[in-house]
């Protein structure tokens, strides 16, 4: 791996923990004005000193984003249709010219294992893979799971060990309660945990809990931070969980009773 690649993969990880917390906030590329990110600008701007990356769509970086942050970018290079059509029938709607352009310090796309249109999303990912590695960008592969598609350790460990050998360099895939360290032993690159659909903080908690203990990399989470009632108490109760082994129940004492900065750089 070239140093360029290194360096950027290790941009996104605490130097401390060895461990991530990323913030999700592409959701509006198939959702539309999604809850909690109705405003962007509103809602992630305070988020910002306290992820480690942010997942986002070239659109809302652009119009949304200071252009003096320092925190690594990944951007979603894949889209298409909308929570009204088949959602796996995906294709690549950014270049790779275009996120060197915006400094993208990645670049993430969906595969659908199991999905109508599985062969067209992993064949899109090998493509993605070719292209990133000439210019030295990491790519991000999100296992993406429809509504007929199981939550498992043997689905998941099918989904990232595909994503792992077409060649991305680190795997978003969703947390299982039973078996996950096999998913994580089964999958050669580093595993980040969706946050997925809205729970309660203290559930989410311990989602994050159980998924560092088990061999996840860290978290690339958004609904279950940005529609929180406390938006930045819980991106702080993360981070502590994340990179500084809270307890649920000290992260969830941390939720509710905030010191003034938890960022542990």
């Amino acid at each position: 791996m070239d140093w360029g690649m290194k360096n950027r993969i290790e941009s996104i990880f605490n130097r401390k923990s060895g461990k991530t917390v990323m913030l999700a906030v592409d959701h509006g590329y198939f959702q539309g004005p999604t809850t909690g990110l109705k405003k962007p600008a509103e809602t992630i701007n305070p988020l910002l000193p306290y992820c480690d990356s942010l997942f986002i769509t070239r659109g809302i970086l652009r119009n949304c984003i200071p252009s003096n942050i320092n925190v690594p970018v990944f951007l979603r290079v894949s889209g298409g249709p909308s929570v009204l059509k088949e959602l796996s029938d995906e294709e690549l709607t950014t270049s790779m010219k275009e996120a060197i352009r915006l400094n993208a310090s990645g670049v993430g796309m969906s595969i659908f294992v199991g999905g109508e249109y599985e062969t067209k999303t992993i064949s899109n990912l090998g493509r993605l893979v070719n292209e990133a590695e000439e210019y030295g960008i990491p790519v991000l592969a999100i296992t993406a799971v429809g509504k007929d598609m199981g939550r498992d350790a043997r689905y998941l460990g099918l989904a990232c060990r595909i994503a792992a050998e077409i060649g991305a360099h680190m795997v978003k895939t969703y947390y299982c309660a039973e078996d996950f360290e096999k998913v994580v032993e089964g999958c050669p690159v580093p595993i980040v945990i969706a946050g997925g659909k809205k729970i309660p903080e203290k559930d989410a908690l311990q989602m994050a809990h159980n998924a560092i203990s088990k061999g996840a990399a860290g978290v690339d989470m958004g609904r279950n931070i940005f529609q929180s009632e406390n938006p930045v108490s819980m991106i702080k109760a993360i981070r502590a969980v994340v990179h500084e082994g809270y307890s649920v129940d000290d992260a969830f004492e941390l939720y509710n009773n905030p010191k003034d900065d938890s960022k542990n750089n």
